[in-house]
């Protein structure tokens, strides 16, 4: 895997002063802050890298793996997410996020057999978090099963008025080509955090895909306003003025690659 160092679990190698725990905590923790903050900014490939450099610090962090499998699932390289989750469930294998996220890359890579096999797993784990909520939908939209409204619908319970869960689940809707239901998702994200550019600019895709040339028009000059160096929306506005829908070619571009 190209992306990654090779991380080994194990003690701490010998001779390592015990005055140098305090500062890796410290570094540990900044990068899982940062990685953290790139997600929530959509800014996935950073994210990544930030994960990784958490466990660099802490081969044990099983938040900085389960972010780094979820990072790839978003940037569409999936089997390199299903690799990655298998690394990572040889140590941590009752970790509810980390076998929801492995459900996900599954079911995405067409497997929705072993996929509700790994979310069945996930959901029989003590604790109860809105992603596990958002994986399980993920896969029974994948099994075209009408009971994924329900997940959702859990999720929000569980995060009520958190636009962060509540984009999250747009995204969702619209990886599954469910374009309405994302539209509506992504107003609701946008009514709680109007400020970021990352959903301005998925609002703007979405519109595009449903053919609201003028409103996606809109939206990613709106991204373009809160982030000048985005080039996403340069490249959709660009596109929306040569004329013509393309909405069956962003699909394809965006589940490649969500760079921001």
């Amino acid at each position: 895997m190209s992306r990654f160092v090779n991380l080994e679990f194990g003690d701490e190698p010998e001779g390592r002063s015990r005055a140098q725990q305090p500062t890796r905590a410290a570094d540990e923790s900044r990068h899982l802050d940062s990685a953290n903050a790139a997600f929530a900014n959509g800014e996935f490939e950073l994210a990544l890298r930030q994960y990784s450099k958490v466990l660099e610090f802490n081969p044990s962090c099983a938040a900085a793996w389960t972010g780094q499998v979820r990072m790839l699932i978003e940037l569409d390289e999936l089997r390199e997410a299903k690799v990655w989750a298998d690394k990572a469930l040889e140590h941590f294998p009752h970790e509810p996020e980390l076998l929801a996220a492995k459900a996900v890359a599954l079911a995405r890579s067409g497997d929705v057999q072993a996929a509700i096999t790994f979310s069945d797993a996930a959901m029989e784990e003590q604790g109860e978090t809105p992603y596990l909520w958002l994986a399980r939908g993920d896969v029974l939209l994948a099994r075209k099963e009408l009971r994924a409204d329900y997940c959702f619908e859990k999720a929000f319970l569980l995060a009520p008025d958190d636009w962060l869960v509540t984009w999250l689940a747009a995204r969702i809707r619209f990886f599954h080509e469910q374009f309405v239901l994302a539209l509506k998702l992504f107003q609701q994200a946008l009514e709680r955090n109007a400020g970021l550019f990352v959903l301005w600019l998925d609002l703007g895709r979405c519109q595009q895909a449903l053919g609201l040339d003028n409103p996606a028009r809109h939206s990613f000059a709106q991204a373009k306003q809160l982030n000048p160096d985005c080039t996403a929306a340069t490249a959709a506005i660009l596109q929306l003025n040569e004329g013509g829908s393309w909405s069956d070619k962003l699909l394809g571009w965006w589940r490649r690659r969500s760079k921001r």
